[in-house]
């Protein structure tokens, strides 16, 4: 079997709009200030000290004022390098969604991050990649394969980065998991199941979005993500089954069970719900011994990701360190950047798992099997990726009811 990646990133084209070192600090603009850039990504920056947020990109002054007096982003921010004429709040440059093409416009931003939601991710990727702009682009990458195309090209076109921001692959956890499976822990990778489940509110954006605010794109990105770096491989079948909960006013199926076909007559399962009690488990079986977890998907530092190996051998259980997951793709990420490297989780990557979503919603719209076109796998995890960075003290990270205009996803 082939062990986890063990190279490090391949070159980019051109080099990164900040080829500096870290003597100068990495200027971010936030596109998108919803919960995920609330709670995860501005509080994490406050772990990387050459790190700074010079302008935000929304539709709220609240939002605004909250990413610089919650989390003093823009502290480092010089004025007199900026000469656009937006709003500023603290030292950060305000602009609405209308204006973007303005900040585009700047010489002083080394990258975007673009939390919006899926509908809009081509919407600013695609120029800001064109503009030579590396972005770090949250998942899923976007809602239908041709968007993903389109952003893709435009990275290869200008040779800024574009990375797709699963948080898991610069995490110790998932790296060195994959890497013990692909060394034959449990000899033959046989089967996959999983189940990620939570109860999301009506309310927010995910749960009056259709299919892509829905579940499978959301909370089926881990455990489809994970098998495929489990079994080193792409599936070439997919049937999934769904229902709509009679109690809920989703307009989507909250509860989807997927069934994979991999090469090699394996077989993954996962089920995922926007209507039920919390629980982030798999369990993988090989012909030589099983691998479970009763948590793995979460990114809070409890409860703590785990694995339990179980061979002839006996059993040997590990919990993880807790890491700021969202530290450390930022981290990953500003490395490559300023290296002329190309991110592992690139839109390639995230190409990957769109495909596969769109043919679960064709089989949840026909009710049958559908089969993938053949997909090359790769290139992998490596453990040049892992960027281990200490969580933020838990009274750093606002809590649901603190989040600024913005209807929290938990019910």
């Amino acid at each position: 079997m082939t062990p986890v990646n063990q190279s490090t990133p391949t070159p980019t084209p051109t080099p990164p709009s900040n080829p500096g070192s870290t003597t100068e600090k990495f200027r971010f603009a936030v596109v998108g200030v919803g919960q995920i850039s609330q709670q995860a990504f501005i509080p994490a920056l406050r772990s990387l000290p050459d790190a700074v947020i010079a302008a935000v990109v929304t539709g709220s002054d609240e939002k605004a004022e909250a990413v610089a007096t919650r989390t003093g982003a823009g502290a480092a921010h010089d004025a007199d390098s900026h000469a656009s004429g937006r709003a500023t709040v603290d030292d950060v440059d305000v602009y609405a969604y209308e204006e973007f093409p303005k900040l585009l416009e700047r010489d002083d931003i080394d990258g975007i991050y673009v939390a919006t939601p899926v509908f809009n991710h081509r919407e600013f990727a695609e120029p800001a990649l064109d503009a030579g702009i590396p972005v770090l682009l949250e998942k899923p990458m976007a809602d239908s394969v041709e968007d993903c195309e389109a952003m893709i090209a435009a990275s290869q076109r200008s040779g800024a980065a574009l990375m797709v921001a699963y948080r898991m692959h610069q995490d110790a956890y998932m790296v060195e998991l994959a890497d013990m499976v692909a060394r034959g822990a449990i000899g033959d990778t046989r089967t996959f199941t999983s189940t990620f489940t939570h109860d999301i509110a009506e309310g927010n954006h995910r749960g009056h979005s259709g299919f892509w605010g829905g579940p499978v794109p959301d909370f089926g990105a881990y455990p489809l993500n994970l098998v495929r770096h489990l079994f080193r491989a792409e599936p070439t079948r997919v049937h999934a089954t769904g229902v709509r909960s009679r109690d809920r006013g989703f307009d989507f199926h909250d509860c989807v069970g997927v069934t994979l076909r991999f090469p090699g007559d394996r077989v993954a399962q996962y089920t995922l719900s926007y209507n039920a009690a919390d629980l982030d488990t798999f369990q993988l079986v090989g012909s030589k011994g099983t691998i479970t977890s009763a948590s793995c998907f979460g990114f809070a530092p409890e409860p703590p990701r785990n694995w339990t190996l179980t061979t002839d051998q006996g059993t040997k259980h590990h919990e993880a360190t807790s890491v700021d997951q969202f530290a450390g793709e930022t981290r990953y990420f500003i490395d490559c950047v300023r290296a002329g490297a190309r991110p592992e989780p690139d839109g390639r990557e995230g190409l990957a798992d769109v495909r596969i979503f769109a043919a679960i919603e064709e089989s949840l719209r026909l009710g049958r099997e559908v089969i993938l076109p053949p997909h090359q796998f790769g290139p992998g995890l490596s453990r040049a990726q892992i960027r281990a960075i200490p969580p933020r003290p838990a009274e750093e990270i606002p809590d649901d009811d603190e989040l600024v205009d913005q209807t929290p996803q938990d019910r």
